[in-house]
């Protein structure tokens, strides 16, 4: 099932609960779908990669709000904010531990050969790719940054 199709019916449910923070989240997800797909032209479906990335561009945005909104004093305001991240992140794949990272993380830096922070640009880039989806590139980076020094 894609993703569009899955926040559609997920959207029909939160309609059917009356849960205005599932329909907020939702929509912003089909939203940016929608956008996304008008951007390149013609009405294609995005790849599964250009979906992970834009659920964990919209993730992030709402985890960034909430912070701000915390650091602010407005719990009122961040709530709504962290229950909506959650509600995206459910579509995202099974992010990695941060042991299973590390270990993923030691065996690339063996394979490339990788011996100082100067290295970091590198790694970053493959662990990327390799990790799309299932790891932050923060805390990819913290943990590079972790293993080289």
């Amino acid at each position: 099932m894609s993703l569009s199709t899955e926040v559609m019916a997920k959207m029909k449910d939160a309609m059917r609960a009356k849960d205005t923070v599932a329909l907020e989240a939702l929509r912003a997800v089909k939203s940016a779908i929608l956008l996304a797909q008008t951007e390149n032209g013609a009405k294609e479906e995005l790849t599964e990669d250009a979906e992970i990335k834009l659920l964990q561009k919209l993730v992030k945005q709402r985890k960034d709000s909430a912070t701000l909104y915390t650091e602010q004093g407005r719990t009122d305001l961040a709530e709504p904010e962290i229950a909506q991240a959650e509600i995206i992140s459910q579509f995202l794949p099974e992010q990695m531990s941060e042991e299973e990272l590390k270990a993923a993380l030691t065996k690339l830096i063996s394979e490339t050969g990788a011996s100082s922070i100067k290295d970091m640009g590198k790694l970053m880039g493959i662990a990327s790719q390799q990790f799309a989806g299932k790891a932050d590139g923060k805390a990819i980076s913290v943990v590079i940054k972790q293993l080289l020094s």
